[in-house]
């Protein structure tokens, strides 16, 4: 049987108040009749003493715990007002709040164990970008040192393949460092009106060589002469739209296609990359926006690349107050939508 506190308090003063009157009962049982007036004195003061000593001292402690516990859940919630103490069973009501604190205690504990996962795969991760292009400029520049320097071919060859991987070195780096202010919010979008249709026709431009490379067509759905007025940062979304259609090219099927198309709403325009390449598997949907994250790491790193572009487009449209979605089926392709205000 479950009992409340206070319920307990007056069963622990009748058993007190029983047992001493028990024992002064059995001192005068043969004593004057007289007496039974001061047994039930002594019983009742018996019961009231106990049981105010126990709500003096006892529930005095526990209104200082559940103070305690209020100041705890005002530190975590930032909730100023705290809440009464006074309920019918006060024990019950802390029992409570120490199980809800020390729910949320184990969610926080699971979040940082989770953060440093995440923190111990980045520092694996770009430590393995780093050393790649560092170990093979480092090759290249030391044969050199050994004599393949009098060979002019060979010298103008290996200075190139040197030179490449410096420069991916940079690209890495450069990313890194937009990727770290992206996310301090360092980095302000510079808004204003613009155009959209002629800054995706520069990054198609900018791109049909490598999409030739693989026989893969640009197509931008846009009717001649249309306008797509949007309000945003041109330079950000050219960004954006550079990684989004680099990566449809790189994970592409040779021979494949590339659309870009715009839905117009009330407020804003719905932007759309699809492709119809070999499209992603479900588990790793929620993963592909996460640095350094490659589906297929051995393929992607001959690809080239910084293996930061989808991240750090998924920040940028968030810095746009607005968010990517991505939908993928296995051997039919992948689409990637996100929107954008119009001009004002």
């Amino acid at each position: 049987m479950n009992l409340n506190s206070r319920t307990l308090t007056i069963l622990i003063s009748l058993a007190v108040a029983l047992v001493l009157t028990a024992f002064l009962a059995l001192a005068t049982y043969f004593s004057s009749k007289g007496l039974i007036v001061a047994l039930v004195v002594v019983f009742i003061s018996c019961f009231l003493l106990v049981y105010f000593s126990y709500e003096a001292l006892i529930l005095r402690e526990i209104k200082n715990v559940y103070s305690s516990l209020e100041r705890i859940k005002r530190q975590d919630s930032r909730k100023a007002e705290g809440r009464s103490f006074f309920t019918a069973d006060p024990l019950l009501k802390i029992k409570n709040e120490i199980y809800e604190i020390a729910a949320k205690k184990q969610l926080e504990i699971d979040e940082l164990k989770r953060l440093q996962t995440m923190r111990s795969e980045f520092l694996a991760d770009v430590s393995h970008e780093l050393k790649t292009p560092i170990f093979a400029a480092q090759g290249f520049i030391h044969t050199l040192l050994d004599g393949a320097v009098d060979d002019v071919a060979v010298r103008d060859k290996f200075l190139q393949k040197a030179a490449n991987s410096l420069d991916g070195l940079d690209t890495l780096v450069q990313d890194l460092i937009s990727i770290s202010q992206l996310e301090k919010g360092v980095i302000k979008m510079q808004k204003r009106n613009f155009d959209v249709v002629p800054l995706v026709k520069e990054v198609f431009e900018q791109l049909e060589q490598k999409a030739a490379e693989r026989h893969i067509t640009l197509h931008l759905e846009a009717q001649p002469g249309e306008h797509v007025n949007l309000h945003a940062d041109p330079n950000r979304i050219r960004q954006v739209f550079i990684n989004l259609i680099d990566n449809a090219i790189k994970y592409g099927r040779n021979g494949g296609n590339i659309w870009v198309s715009f839905n117009e709403g009330k407020k804003k325009f719905t932007i759309t990359v699809a492709d119809d390449g070999k499209g992603i598997a479900e588990e790793h949907i929620n993963r592909i926006f996460e640095r350094f994250y490659r589906i297929d790491k051995s393929r992607a790193r001959t690809e080239g690349g910084s293996g930061l572009g989808l991240a750090i487009s998924k920040h940028i449209i968030e810095a746009h107050r607005s968010f990517i979605a991505i939908s993928s089926v296995v051997g039919k392709g992948s689409t990637l939508r996100f929107k954008l205000p119009k001009a004002k």
